[in-house]
């Protein structure tokens, strides 16, 4: 099944807060995911496990950075991968 997600991804209290933004779109290009990024959100769009374990590994990564943030995840229904979005 593929998935599509969108996240924003909004540091608090970041000195530089492109550079966090930065840090998890590095992060995002080392998966195997299509990667769609926007000015306010980005959207991934592969298997099902790998956007989740993705949403879970950036969760947790920033986490554990110590990064105050608020994290929005939107999920599009599942297809086969066959069907147009």
């Amino acid at each position: 099944m593929i998935t599509t997600a969108q996240f924003t991804y909004i540091p608090l209290k970041a000195t530089d807060p492109r550079e966090s933004i930065d840090f998890l779109l590095e992060l995002v290009a080392q998966h195997d995911v299509e990667v769609d990024v926007n000015y306010l959100s980005t959207s991934v769009r592969g298997e099902t496990e790998v956007v989740f374990d993705l949403i879970r590994e950036m969760y947790d990564t920033m986490t554990i950075e110590g990064e105050k943030f608020r994290f929005h995840v939107e999920l599009l229904n599942p297809t086969s991968g066959e069907e147009e979005n």
